[in-house]
């Protein structure tokens, strides 16, 4: 049972760390973009990346599962409350700086029900926050979710081989 719990946090927590990889890996070339072409291309993203949102929010219940299995006091243990802690910050990054951005380009999108209801359950920005604001903001908390979602993976991979 354990094996299987190990096999499962493994997948689901390498999605988030995929997808955030892969916003911080196009981090450069963004840059660069004009509003225009910058607009556009957050545009791509649905629904695509909203297939599998649904992975990282559950990687740290599965992991948090695995924890719970772990004897306590281990390395195992407390590699696994570090990858734990991480996919809860991963999460939170998204909700507390990511969520709402994209509650801002989501208005302009044609996006589904679901998304939609995702969308209004972020939290508001201030008024008045041009789009150069919203661009640093949505690529940094990619760029700290690419980390904390590495972390998490890394520190389970280390959890499961030496245990």
């Amino acid at each position: 049972m354990v094996r299987a719990v190990q096999a499962l946090a493994l997948i689901v927590a390498a999605v988030p760390m995929a997808l955030a990889l892969a916003h911080a890996l196009e981090h450069p070339g963004k840059m660069r973009l004009d509003r225009d072409h910058y607009a556009a291309t957050q545009g791509i993203y649905y629904p695509g990346f909203t297939f599998a949102g649904p992975a990282e929010p559950l990687a740290p219940v599965i992991i948090l599962v695995l924890l719970a299995l772990t004897p306590a006091g281990t390395p195992v243990f407390w590699l696994t409350a570090g990858a734990a802690i991480a996919a809860v910050l991963t999460h939170l990054l998204y909700w507390i700086l990511t969520a709402p951005v994209n509650k801002v380009w989501a208005k302009a999108a044609p996006i589904s029900g679901p998304a939609q209801r995702l969308f209004e359950a972020a939290g508001d920005l201030p008024s008045g926050d041009d789009w150069i604001v919203l661009r640093d903001r949505w690529e940094r908390s990619h760029l700290w979710r690419a980390a904390t979602a590495s972390s998490a993976f890394v520190l389970l991979v280390v959890a499961v081989v030496i245990g």
